[in-house]
């Protein structure tokens, strides 16, 4: 199943984030892709706060650094993927590894590594204007269908653009 949902500012597409870390129970893989703008790192702010407990938690983007570590209720590894230049780049800094690890993986820029074969939710964000985006989520394995219906399910109504 995939799901599709408009957001129409920043701080929904946080809250969108903030739910989907509210779900995460176990060990979870979110690969994000999008455009400059299309709201990767906000989305990924949410899942952070969430995670931490804390919306003071100060989720940035790694695109020097290639990853963050952030402690909370889980432990959120977020990658940026920007700067790779294909799969070998990916296997050289040990991603494999971190799938192994107890806690969430948050994947910016996963559409630069086009063989990247793993189970996880895969979300396009696209921009449509200044405040509103476009996330189409995908499920690949069941752990995570299971957890994009849970989503699905959870998002208020009025905000759903299609099931």
């Amino acid at each position: 199943m995939n799901w599709e949902v408009i957001t129409s500012s920043a701080e929904e597409t946080r809250s969108l984030g903030r739910l989907l870390g509210s779900l995460v129970t176990r060990s979870a893989a979110v690969f994000l892709r999008g455009e400059l703008g299309a709201g990767k790192t906000c989305l990924t702010r949410g899942i952070g706060e969430s995670l931490a407990g804390d919306e003071d938690v100060h989720v940035s983007s790694p695109s020097y650094t290639l990853m963050n570590l952030y402690p909370g209720r889980l432990t959120l590894y977020h990658f940026d993927l920007y700067r790779l230049s294909g799969m070998d780049d990916l296997v050289d800094i040990g991603f494999e590894d971190y799938l192994q690890e107890e806690g969430v993986i948050v994947v910016e820029w996963a559409d630069r590594v086009e063989d990247l074969r793993v189970d996880g939710l895969f979300v396009n964000l696209q921009y449509l204007n200044e405040s509103r985006r476009k996330l189409i989520f995908e499920a690949r394995g069941k752990e995570h269908q299971e957890f994009l219906d849970q989503l699905s399910r959870l998002w208020p109504e009025g905000r759903k653009t299609s099931d």
